[in-house]
């Protein structure tokens, strides 16, 4: 029962405030503009500063090396993601402007906002470990691969004249939340002292990340009307890969780990299959909107996702007491 109220309190959360951007809208207290402007206030400072924060807060040179082998599972399963939903892509022919945005909707998962306060209330402190392996994985595969796809899937952009392009384009290479990351693990593992003003600053900046992201959605609800918000052949899929198939590579993965002799805790493994099905990122949304993707296919699988999170979370407990 627990598990499932945890689960609804989260989302009620979420809920809340993605009513808000819908009211904010709705009541124009926000221009047509706002959107955009809350895009680019995310991805070029937000973002990066949330990274920083919760790199430092959550992560030391000996845990970073300490965590090492178990890195392999979460790894081998996002890699194995990446295939699957590559081959989906191609299997379901899926338009561009929504391919890179279906792929990470599949792999990569809210692990801040949604993930880490539900692995307290789960499994408690004494997990926050194990939380960091699937952390540090889904920050890297987000932020060094996934933000590509999304970019390289620009409708906009056409295909041919990509190809002739020489000039290289380091904001598209060094997206600033991977530039946040970056500077994060140097300042780590250099084992600098974050100067105590500094340190406030980049949370307080860091922390309008979510409620950003989620009132960006609302209004995104609202433009695009809620009438039109329904369950469709490719948000089904999506949803598929996130609910269903995430969580059992990692399930299949670690049952081949272990039948090879590996010795892994069961709460370690119970933390990474919970993980690997958390809904999809805040700022999938976003993104998309950044590089001309399907804004409103974006948004439907967030919402869908954390909605059926509900749902989820007390039927994948029940599983893993029989693994």
């Amino acid at each position: 029962m627990s598990v499932f109220l945890t689960s609804v309190s989260s989302v009620v959360v979420i809920v809340l405030i993605m009513a808000l951007g819908y009211l904010l809208k709705k009541f124009k207290w926000v221009g047509d503009s706002f959107g955009s402007e809350i895009s680019s206030i995310i991805t070029k400072i937000a973002l990066p500063a949330s990274i920083f924060t919760a790199v430092m807060k959550n992560l030391t040179r000996s845990s970073l090396i300490s965590l090492s082998t178990e890195l392999v599972f979460p790894v081998l399963g996002v890699v194995i993601g990446y295939l699957i939903a590559w081959l989906m892509v191609k299997v379901f022919k899926i338009k561009r402007g929504r391919r890179g945005i279906f792929i990470n909707a599949f792999v990569n998962a809210n692990t801040i906002f949604i993930g880490m306060p539900l692995n307290m209330a789960l499994f408690g402190e004494k997990a926050m470990s194990y939380f960091l392996i699937y952390y540090i994985v889904n920050t890297v595969s987000t932020w060094a691969f996934g933000v590509f796809l999304i970019q390289n899937d620009d409708p906009t952009v056409d295909k041919s004249a990509k190809k002739q392009q020489h000039k290289i384009n380091w904001q598209k290479i060094l997206p600033m939340p991977l530039v946040g990351f970056i500077v994060a693990i140097v300042w780590m593992l250099l084992n600098i002292p974050v100067p105590n003003f500094l340190g406030q600053t980049l949370n307080y900046v860091g922390s309008l990340v979510t409620p950003l992201s989620l009132i960006y959605i609302g209004i995104v609800l609202y433009n695009a009307g809620l009438k039109n918000f329904h369950f469709e052949r490719d948000s089904v899929l999506a949803l598929i890969g996130r609910f269903i198939i995430s969580p059992l590579i990692l399930i299949i993965l670690i049952k081949i780990g272990v039948s090879s002799g590996f010795s892994m805790p069961s709460l370690m493994s119970q933390t990474l299959v919970v993980q690997s099905a958390t809904p999809m990122l805040a700022v999938l949304p976003i993104l998309a909107n950044e590089s001309h993707g399907d804004v409103k296919y974006a948004t439907d699988v967030v919402v869908m996702s954390t909605v059926l999170f509900i749902v989820v979370v007390p039927i994948l407990m029940t599983i893993l007491q029989f693994i």
